[in-house]
């Protein structure tokens, strides 16, 4: 959770799409105590991960390139995008509904070629849980000791990795308002990137046209496909 300036709201970050979103002050006021735990629009059931599917585009609109909707195989994700970094593991997950059925997908890419990749699916999860094992994944690909940047478009992933994790190994594993969702996943995580110093953990922006990040996505998404 973060601050805000005084009198504006507080500022958290919402459990199912990663993103932040602001609570005014006088909502707040209202509930003593209160912990939002997701973000208005996921509530209505409209944020990152149902937004698209809610409602068709106007005007028969095709879908934005490389989204999820069109779950593009891999060689077309190829030839579609050259956007972003060259280097480094890209990583992705995904359950669709949330929960539901999902899948995830790590490639680890030196000078933008594919030298190792990985993905798998498991018949009832949750996107986050999905965004953690692709990291997971991630890690193993890289050889002990190369440097590498793991880059995921989940910001609870990265906010758990970089800001939260130390204090909650400070009391238990345990935090202030309740239980960490995925522990077991988050101690090993955390655990292999401590004793892995040369992996580092950055967001970069979902379905935005970086190359490597739909490539993960396509990986997330293949076990929905005949053809990889």
């Amino acid at each position: 959770m973060s601050e805000t300036p005084k009198g504006r709201g507080k500022g958290f970050v919402c459990q199912e799409c990663g993103g932040a979103f602001t609570v005014s002050d006088q909502i707040l006021g209202r509930y003593p105590g209160w912990q939002p735990k997701t973000c208005f629009p996921c509530k209505n059931g409209k944020g990152k991960a149902g937004a698209a599917a809610a409602s068709p585009p106007r005007g028969g609109a095709r879908p934005r390139a490389g989204s999820r909707e069109e779950n593009l195989p891999v060689a077309s994700v190829l030839a579609r995008h050259t956007a972003g970094p060259k280097d480094g593991v890209f990583t992705d997950g995904a359950a669709d509904p949330n929960p539901g059925p999902g899948g995830w997908g790590a490639v680890y890419v030196v000078g933008d070629r594919a030298v190792a990749e990985d993905c798998g699916h498991e018949p009832h999860t949750t996107n986050n849980r999905m965004e953690l094992v692709a990291l997971i994944a991630g890690c193993r690909l890289v050889p002990p000791g190369t440097p590498a940047v793991l880059y995921t478009d989940s910001m609870l992933c990265v906010n758990t990795l970089t800001t939260w994790a130390k204090g909650w190994e400070a009391r238990g594993w345990k935090r202030k308002d309740g239980p960490i969702a995925n522990l077991e996943l988050v101690k090993e995580l955390y655990g292999t990137l401590r004793s892995r110093p040369e992996l580092s953990v950055r967001w970069v922006a979902a379905h935005s046209g970086i190359r490597w990040n739909e490539y993960a996505d396509s990986l997330a998404t293949a076990y929905r496909r005949k053809v990889r």
